[in-house]
């Protein structure tokens, strides 16, 4: 390689990493904890961690592993998961490009308590934890942010695993397909992605989507699944017994 081309790479690998930092000034500010630092602050986080790189289904860590850092999302998709009580796996969160995940435990110090994998190839930044805690001492205002911050979670997840758990199949699939058809009415997920979001398996999903087809509920075509009657959707997670 010619000195000029050597020299060109060199610039270019310069040239991103601030393009990298300030995605994840950008993350850390949208984050109900950091957002509460200073502009410095969050700037000095942003500088001192390194990157992840994670392939689809690879996780980026487990329910019980040490919480010894937080990471901003740059790239790519994380989900969230824990196991019930009856150990089934329970869907929590699909966390996308600049959010940031796993601040909790390194505030606690407590293991992780859930599951998180890459739903597709990813690119995070990791903040150690003492990089992250000596921030938080520096500045305790954020400190007011966190116990919010963590009253909602609890709540909401409290919340979903009781709603989730209540359900049965017909409404625990018909609020996936609500939720996600929102925008434009077609489901990205296949009935393998659709199965373990709702807790169930592929062959119990595929049967309730051939009745809903059958009843016009929804249409299967080669573009993906479309929501054909959103009000028979709506009104089966609001019925007793479902159809």
């Amino acid at each position: 390689m010619s000195m000029t081309a050597t020299s060109s790479a060199t610039a270019s690998m310069a040239a991103a990493e601030p393009a990298k930092s300030n995605k994840v000034g950008d993350a850390l500010a949208r984050n109900t904890v950091f957002k509460v630092l200073s502009a410095d602050r969050r700037r000095s986080l942003a500088e001192c961690g390194s990157y992840v790189p994670l392939e689809r289904g690879q996780p980026l860590f487990r329910r019980g592993d040490p919480s010894d850092a937080a990471y901003a999302i740059i790239l790519g998709e994380v989900e969230v998961t824990v196991t019930g009580m009856d150990g089934r796996e329970v869907f929590i969160a699909r966390l996308g490009q600049g959010t940031v995940i796993g601040e909790m435990g390194v505030l606690d110090g407590s293991p992780r308590s859930a599951d998180v994998r890459a739903t597709r190839r990813c690119e995070l930044y990791r903040i150690d934890r003492s990089c992250v805690t000596d921030a938080l001492l520096a500045e305790p205002s954020a400190a007011l942010a966190l116990l919010g911050l963590m009253a909602r979670r609890l709540r909401d997840t409290d919340a979903l695993l009781e709603r989730t758990s209540s359900m049965d199949l017909g409404k625990r699939l018909a609020r996936l397909l609500l939720e996600e058809g929102a925008a434009s009415g077609k489901i990205i997920y296949n009935q393998s992605d659709m199965a373990h979001l709702v807790g169930a398996t592929r062959e119990a999903v595929n049967r309730k989507l051939a009745r809903w087809r059958k009843s016009n509920w929804v249409e299967l075509t080669p573009t993906g699944l479309h929501i054909r009657d959103r009000v028979a959707l709506l009104t089966l997670c609001k019925r007793k017994v479902e159809p």
